[in-house]
């Protein structure tokens, strides 16, 4: 009997664990990360949401590290910026973060549809501005309030 009571306990902690195991896969799975390169730099770049919504702030995070030695760039400067095929625009400078080799940038899109995203960045002032681009869904505004 007691055996009994203890294996229906541990079915029920198994029946209760499961939904928490599927929600950390499916978090995880939504944390995108973008990888680029170009000569000198190797660029990881997560943003808040992807694909972003239209009209929201989207703050992207890049980590710059130099290409060959792996090593995070920490005192360089560089611009995220965006254009659409109509001609909309939206561009950030990048900041630098709390972790050595990581920039902030934040982006607003005004319309859905595709855009045209690019990072350029430099090593230091004297060094080359070196561009990644890459195409970005962007959907339609999130709605809210009452139907």
């Amino acid at each position: 009997m007691f055996e009994r009571f203890r294996r229906c306990w541990r079915l029920a902690g198994v029946a209760l664990a499961a939904p928490a195991l599927v929600a950390g896969c499916s978090r995880e799975a939504g944390n995108q990360q973008l990888r680029y390169t170009s000569a000198t730099y190797y660029f990881t770049v997560e943003a808040d949401q992807l694909p972003p919504p239209a009209r929201e702030p989207i703050r992207y995070t890049v980590l710059v590290r130099d290409r060959e030695s792996r090593q995070p760039i920490e005192t360089g400067e560089g611009q995220i910026y965006s254009s659409n095929r109509d001609g909309a625009q939206t561009w950030d400078g990048l900041e630098k973060g709390q972790a050595v080799g990581t920039y902030h940038g934040t982006l607003n899109f005004v319309t859905s549809g595709q855009w045209a995203v690019a990072i350029r960045f430099r090593r230091d002032s004297t060094a080359r501005l070196e561009k990644v681009e890459w195409m970005q869904d962007v959907l339609g505004e999130r709605q809210t309030g009452v139907p």
